[in-house]
């Protein structure tokens, strides 16, 4: 028998989205067509893939351990197609990059134009992923590049450091502390620490910050966004950490809130790139990352 690619990624599909409309939907093809090409894979195949119901939409064992396998026939595909075209025009096509909530919208207004600008014939294709979702990924192929804190566990991935950037204090305009020049990270016990929901890496790394002195975070608040947590700031509901990028930008430099430096040397974190070490775009990728570095605004 003879395996499609067409049809690995019509069960992959329908392995990520459970339900055969969605599926078919991703895959740019009619519920039917989708559904009769799964039937003709079992089979073929010998073998029940995916469990019907009218309610719910499950793979088999078999199918579930047919679709780890089919995610990787599919990924070297992809990766063969992708050497092809770099080979062709390294700086060109299409690349998937992912960044962290806390990053993206403070680093894309910086670099966006010096990426138009270098690299014209690179499409970028721009997500939002916090670490963990973000990792799994890229081991998945399904994205090219991650620009996230570092360090992370790498596990088969590549990673470059970036730039890093000093946290700075966002504080009520009145606070006593926002008459000062700077803050000592002890200047900040006692205080109602302000800070991200779990499952942001800024959030462990404040944590990390604030530890030092003996802080911890208000149980009764989780912000969804650096802006959710500016616009509590300025309420005077607490204090909390920003990144210097996201302290330059709408999060930090609004009403109602004073930005204040740590004295140095101040905590940082580091923001890097992370990629497969198997990628067919590694050319593409380091143009990206040059510029990212050199234009981000911030320490290298």
């Amino acid at each position: 028998m003879e395996l499609k690619l067409k049809d690995l990624r019509y069960l992959v599909a329908v392995a990520d989205q459970r339900h055969f409309g969605r599926a078919a939907a991703r895959c740019f093809v009619s519920q039917p067509t989708l559904s009769t090409q799964l039937k003709k894979l079992e089979h073929s195949l010998g073998v029940q893939l995916i469990e019907r119901t009218p309610n719910n939409v499950s793979l088999t064992e078999a199918g579930e351990q047919i679709v780890a396998r089919a995610r990787r026939i599919l990924e070297a595909s992809d990766e063969v197609v992708a050497l092809a075209r770099s080979q062709r025009d390294p700086l060109s096509g299409r690349l998937r990059v992912a960044l962290l909530p806390t990053i993206g919208p403070y680093l894309l207004p910086r670099v966006t134009r010096a990426i138009r600008r270098g690299l014209p014939r690179l499409e970028l294709m721009l997500y939002e992923y916090q670490t963990a979702p973000m990792l799994e990924k890229l081991h998945a192929g399904e994205l090219d590049l991650g620009i996230l804190a570092l360090p992370v566990e790498l596990g088969g991935l590549e990673a470059r450091e970036l730039y890093s950037e000093p946290f700075t204090v966002a504080l009520p305009e009145g606070h006593a502390l926002a008459r000062r020049p700077s803050v000592r990270v002890g200047d900040l016990k006692g205080e109602r620490l302000l800070l991200l929901e779990d499952g942001h890496c800024l959030r462990d790394q404040a944590l990390e910050v604030c530890a030092r002195a003996g802080v911890s975070d208000s149980q009764d608040f989780r912000a969804t966004s650096l802006e959710t947590l500016r616009q509590m700031v300025a309420t005077g509901a607490g204090v909390t950490l920003l990144p210097e990028l996201a302290a330059r930008g709408g999060s930090g430099s609004a009403r109602g809130v004073a930005i204040r430096p740590f004295v140095r040397p101040a905590p940082v974190r580091h923001v890097g790139a992370v990629w497969r070490r198997s990628t067919a775009r590694r050319q593409s990728i380091e143009a990206l990352c040059d510029l990212m570095a050199d234009h981000s605004g911030s320490r290298s």
